[in-house]
């Protein structure tokens, strides 16, 4: 089961009615944050999640509203009693835009690590998920980013009795270890069904569209994507700022087919994202705007 919430869904600016973008996850006890622009802890708040348990944060890129939440958050989390090292994950150039904004929050009972993404596509293995990062295109370096849940096959009964492999082992088996006895060697292999499908949510703002968000978006369980301009007529400003119109995102959509399509990221001068969306839902149906605070959860398929 995965939790997704989108905190906050403004671009450029807080308002009084939209938090800027960020996106929360939580999986088996995990939590992930993408983006912390300013007022992102706020909108946590609302929403009623606690930053304590967070055990990664990924940024975007370096512009403000991505990541000038962030002393705050770490001061709110030192304030939770957190002790937990926490690890920070963004493009080259993290650890000194970290270290700059820590100067106004330079105590903490925590460490913080820094992953600085050097290449065009970077996976980072976690308990039981992993996140995919991968480079877009925007006017500074930027990343998208996948956060996939594998599923290996069922455990098979019949398979391991047939092999006479003892019952204290079936566990750790069905966990991928392998098992050295007097008897021989099992593998998992030996006694798991064919994979299962698991889950994927695909992540990106503040970009041009590009061949990477369309192959990580594939097939997605959900795909959170900018719309930054809903008016047909904004295009050309989309292209200069290197940014997506409503439709740019429902293109990569219908293109990769993933289950759903959130919009988000929408320009401050974008009062109402749902006046655009028919149009959206005619080039992807599965389109959908957003408001700050909303939430999915995921099931497997054999749990749905």
């Amino acid at each position: 089961m995965l939790d997704i919430c989108l905190l906050g869904t403004g671009g450029m600016m807080p308002l009084p009615y939209r938090w800027l973008t960020s996106m929360m996850a939580r999986y088996n006890g995990q939590s992930i944050l993408i983006d912390c622009g300013e007022g992102t802890q706020i909108a946590m708040k609302e929403k009623g999640w606690s930053p304590k348990p967070i055990d990664v944060i990924c940024f975007t890129h370096f512009h403000a509203d991505h990541i000038s939440g962030l002393p705050g958050m770490l001061l709110t989390m030192g304030n939770a009693e957190r002790t937990e090292p926490l690890l920070l994950v963004g493009p080259k150039g993290l650890s000194r835009v970290v270290a700059s904004l820590r100067v106004i929050a330079p105590e903490l009972p925590f460490v913080i690590d820094c992953l600085e993404l050097t290449e065009n596509e970077q996976s980072i293995a976690f308990d039981g998920f992993k996140i995919e990062a991968f480079k877009v295109n925007h006017n500074v370096p930027c990343y998208g980013y996948s956060i996939v849940i594998d599923r290996i096959g069922k455990f098979q009964v019949e398979k391991a009795v047939s092999l006479g492999i003892d019952k204290r082992y079936w566990s750790r088996l069905q966990h991928g270890e392998v098992i050295e006895t007097s008897e021989g060697t099992f593998t998992p292999e030996m006694v798991l069904g064919e994979k299962r499908k698991g889950l994927r949510v695909t992540y990106c703002t503040d970009t041009r569209p590009t061949d990477s968000i369309l192959q990580h978006a594939k097939e997605a369980d959900l795909f959170i994507c900018e719309g930054m301009y809903g008016e047909p007529d904004k295009l050309k400003k989309a292209k200069e700022n290197k940014h997506m119109t409503f439709y740019e995102a429902a293109e990569i959509a219908r293109k990769a087919e993933p289950e759903r399509l959130w919009l988000t990221h929408y320009s401050p001068s974008l009062n109402r994202p749902e006046e655009y969306l028919p149009a959206a839902r005619k080039i992807f149906p599965k389109t959908e705007t957003c408001k700050d605070g909303k939430t999915i959860t995921l099931l497997f398929e054999d749990e749905a």
